[in-house]
């Protein structure tokens, strides 16, 4: 799959506590949302494509988002779905060990920045998605837009969605659909697992 690389954000300032860290490589497990800030509210600003690198700069203490840098840009990901090397093996970032030594970053001081979400998105292992859909269904889609639900997580193919959040019906078509976290994705109804993402 071709991978998006995202722009520089003009002006973005990361405050680093205690002695700056060394900066980490990871790498995306599944195609994922580089936004232009720590959670859902802020815009997708490109794509890091399952197995593309970056660098991670560091993370929000006792949150998921974590700042990373890639061709030029900086970028904010979730790290349920990034990996990296922590004593020869590779582990999910929200899952490394207390002495990692990633560094710890200061969200955002603008008004976007929230932690409270009305649910989570259930993170876990990514699927392969289903082939691309049929244009008149991306067409419904968008023109059927429906209101967004806001999720604590990322909109990857494999997760989960709540039983709270509800999925919309595409005439004559065996896959559900919902704007979650201002993204539209294909959900299979009877697992809830998401099955594509419209980019």
């Amino acid at each position: 799959m071709k991978s998006v690389l995202f722009p520089a954000l003009a002006g973005a300032v990361l405050a680093m506590s205690g002695a700056a860290l060394a900066d980490t490589p990871v790498s995306a497990v599944t195609d994922l949302n580089v936004r232009a800030g720590p959670g859902p509210q802020y815009p997708v600003i490109g794509v890091l494509a399952a197995g593309q690198s970056a660098t991670l700069r560091g993370c929000i203490e006792n949150s998921k988002w974590c700042t990373i840098a890639e061709a030029g840009g900086n970028g904010w990901v979730y790290s349920d779905y990034v990996t990296a090397d922590f004593g020869g093996t590779r582990v999910i970032v929200t899952r490394r060990p207390a002495d990692a030594r990633i560094a710890v970053v200061a969200p955002p001081a603008d008004d976007v920045y929230t932690q409270d979400y009305t649910g989570s998105i259930i993170a876990s292992e990514p699927i392969e998605p289903i082939v691309r859909p049929p244009a008149e269904v991306g067409t419904y889609i968008a023109t059927h837009r429906v209101e967004p639900v806001y999720l604590e997580g990322e909109v990857v193919t494999g997760a989960v969605l709540p039983d709270t959040v509800e999925l919309s019906e595409i005439p004559d078509y065996n896959y559900r659909y919902v704007y979650v976290n201002n993204q539209p994705a294909l959900v299979d109804p009877g697992t809830r697992r998401i099955v594509y993402v419209m980019r």
